[in-house]
């Protein structure tokens, strides 16, 4: 079976390999190379640099639904795989391949349709999560289902959950192309009426509200790291958060503001007020500054009790 492959991101290059050890892949698609930083460097896209790796058949296109079109036809593939290629497919480009386009998406669909359902799955607090295999169709991430894959979330990062996903949707679309190759695959419409969405994520969303409970901070924080990273400021000097946990301090009046330091000292740590107690920032960065624990920042940082982060 002829497939061709189409992706961007870290997330799209595990499964490509995966597919790879496995399956005739006739091309790789991917979007044009970018220019970043303030010496313009080039850069490849993490499916490029896996695509060159293994020595596919690579092309680039900056629509491929627009410049694309007469090069697909002519590989004239079985299936076309995305997995994050974040790149809106046309009703022509679609009924190209002999069995559709399938998408590796990274939830349990119909919950959280969009580009960011994992960092959104965390924050929400879900006991678990996914990986979707569906039919590609013009509306965002509403295809019929072919297969699930579920995993528990735990305590994981966004992060640590990307890179598990990778892994569960590199075996569950194999798992999907083997179904298609024998005829033995069923979709099953999704249930619109439960759909929910999720949004792209900017740096700004990283901004941490301590009006919320402790576990919903928890939740939050695990689902901006890595990116984009949770955040706050104190004398108009950002701090980065990349790990809490909840502060169980009897006595302590908990008519305090929130976001106020209670405690700043190498024995106590970092400890601060939040909705209805109080956390611990353990792992931080200041400005300038390397992350660390939050009692190794204190032995060298005087930081006041009664200040308030984002003040």
């Amino acid at each position: 079976m002829k497939v061709i492959f189409m992706g961007t991101a870290d997330f799209s290059a595990n499964i490509l390999e995966k597919i790879n050890a496995e399956f005739e892949i006739a091309a790789v698609v991917t979007g044009c190379d970018k220019e970043s930083g303030r010496g313009k460097a080039v850069t490849f896209s993490p499916v490029k640099n896996k695509a060159l790796e293994l020595g596919l058949n690579l092309l680039q296109f900056e629509k491929v639904s627009r410049d694309g079109i007469e090069k697909i036809k002519e590989i004239s593939p079985d299936v076309v795989v995305t997995a994050a290629f974040g790149q809106i497919l046309s009703d022509e480009f679609l009924a190209i391949p002999k069995y559709g386009t399938l998408n590796v998406h990274a939830s349990l669909l119909p919950k959280y349709r969009g580009s960011s359902p994992i960092q959104t799955a965390i924050i929400n607090g879900e006991k678990e999560t996914g990986v979707t295999i569906m039919r590609t169709v013009k509306e965002v991430d509403a295809g019929d289902v072919l297969l699930y894959k579920k995993i528990p979330i735990g305590n994981m990062t966004a992060g640590e959950l990307f890179d598990k996903l990778s892994v569960l949707g590199g075996e569950a679309i194999c798992e999907a192309l083997e179904a298609v190759e024998k005829g033995t695959a069923v979709f099953t419409p999704q249930d619109a009426a439960k759909a929910t969405f999720c949004k792209q994520f900017t740096k700004n969303d990283g901004l941490i509200d301590f009006s919320k409970t402790a576990s919903q901070l928890d939740c939050f924080i695990r689902g901006v790291t890595p990116w984009p990273t949770a955040f706050t400021f104190l004398d108009g000097i950002m701090i980065k958060v990349f790990k809490i946990s909840k502060a169980d301090l009897d006595g302590l009046d908990l008519n305090r503001r929130n976001g106020e330091i209670v405690k700043a000292d190498i024995k106590s740590g970092l400890i601060v007020k939040c909705n209805g107690g109080f956390i611990s920032l353990d792992e931080i960065q200041a400005q300038n500054s390397k992350r660390m624990p939050s009692k190794e920042y204190l032995k060298g940082h005087r930081l006041e009790t009664g200040k308030v982060f984002g003040e």
